[in-house]
């Protein structure tokens, strides 16, 4: 019989850039108008890319948010350094250092309009 490798601790086979998850993690849980803002060329910008997607109602961005960091936590064994604005569920921002994801309701994310602040980046619709 030959030796089993045991393993100790759980491997990461994801080796891609995160926000792929994050997009795939959207869609999968019905999120709307979702937007990827590539900041890279930016001068002066700490973050790579800003996701912002819109959820229905305040129990809607609480499943998006969770299940992002459900869906990145498993499948690259990243955890969001930083995670604000669960309590109200109007905007909820779930920050992957260089990935910064906004959930919104449609109100704030119409009161805040974050692609027209980075109107001069790439940005993407799907």
């Amino acid at each position: 019989m030959g030796k089993r490798k045991v393993a100790t601790k759980k491997e990461n086979l994801f080796q891609g850039d995160i926000s792929e998850l994050i997009v795939q993690a959207l869609m999968e849980k019905k999120g709307e108008d979702i937007t990827v803002i590539d900041l890279k060329k930016i001068n002066h910008v700490y973050f790579d890319k800003f996701i912002i997607v819109t959820g229905t109602s305040k129990t809607h961005v609480e499943t998006l948010s969770d299940f992002v960091q459900e869906v990145v936590k498993r499948e690259a064994g990243v955890k969001p350094t930083f995670v604000e604005g669960i309590a109200n569920g109007e905007w909820v921002l779930l920050d992957y250092f260089d990935i910064i994801v906004h959930v919104f309701q449609p109100e704030a994310r119409t009161f805040y309009q974050l692609e027209t602040l980075w109107n001069d980046a790439e940005i993407t619709h799907l």
